[in-house]
């Protein structure tokens, strides 16, 4: 119980089409004064293929109607300061603006590579909060049989994808949902795997790694993963 006093919350993230700026300004004061200031606002501006199949044509220019969104929560009667919020940010254009106006990136769905380069982009003065999803299983054919079906559901949306050509992985990879991808992305293996994969983030820069584990059945909670692995990265 102790210990949940003192743990940070964020969302990640809040979809920016589907909230109003001052609505969002409002709930984020009332969070603050009722927990003691540990909630941290995560924002993304999500995908087109989401937005525009209930909506068709709304999403349009990402990084502006981002920028338009953070506008929104400064100038709300109850403004969200720079440094209550992060943003979940993928491409060198988001990292800037994260870094210009926000207390740092929240990337999703990336490689320690990209952790490093995401740094550089930030400066050495933001947060910067990968992502890491993970299975927790020696066995190859059961972990990357998970891994793959996850990362496929992904790579539908154009942000993910591009991010990942960006960061050298071929057409070939992403269409086929290659070996060498899903290695890249998801983790699987022992504690002590899992524990190599999250160092090589915090050496590229991270100030915090946010792990996803997955299970054969992700409905479930996977707690006891969550107990195997919390004594490890602690």
């Amino acid at each position: 119980a102790q210990a949940l006093d003192r743990w940070n919350v964020a969302t990640g993230i809040l979809n920016l089409w589907m909230h109003d700026p001052a609505e969002v300004a409002a709930t984020h004061t009332r969070l603050q004064a009722a927990h003691g200031g540990r909630f941290l606002l995560g924002i993304g501006v999500s995908h087109a293929p989401l937005i525009d199949s209930k909506a068709p044509g709304t999403y349009r220019k990402p990084l502006a109607a981002t920028a338009a969104f953070l506008d929104g929560l400064d100038n709300a009667e109850q403004p969200v300061p720079a440094t209550d919020r992060v943003l979940a940010a993928l491409g060198p254009k988001m990292l800037q603006l994260s870094a210009d106006r926000s207390r740092g990136a929240h990337p999703y769905l990336v490689t320690p590579e990209h952790t490093a380069t995401a740094r550089e982009v930030l400066g050495a003065g933001p947060l910067l909060l990968p992502e890491q999803t993970v299975v927790l299983s020696e066995d190859a054919d059961f972990a990357r049989g998970i891994a793959r079906d996850w990362v496929r559901n992904y790579l539908a949306m154009p942000n993910y994808a591009n991010n990942l050509l960006r960061s050298g992985f071929t057409e070939e990879d992403v269409t086929s949902v290659s070996d060498r991808l899903v290695d890249a992305i998801v983790v699987w293996g022992d504690e002590q795997t899992i524990l190599t994969r999250v160092n090589e983030h915090k050496a590229a820069g991270a100030d915090h790694v946010c792990i996803q584990v997955l299970d054969s059945d992700p409905s479930a909670l996977p707690l006891e993963q969550w107990r195997r692995l919390a004594p490890v990265l602690n």
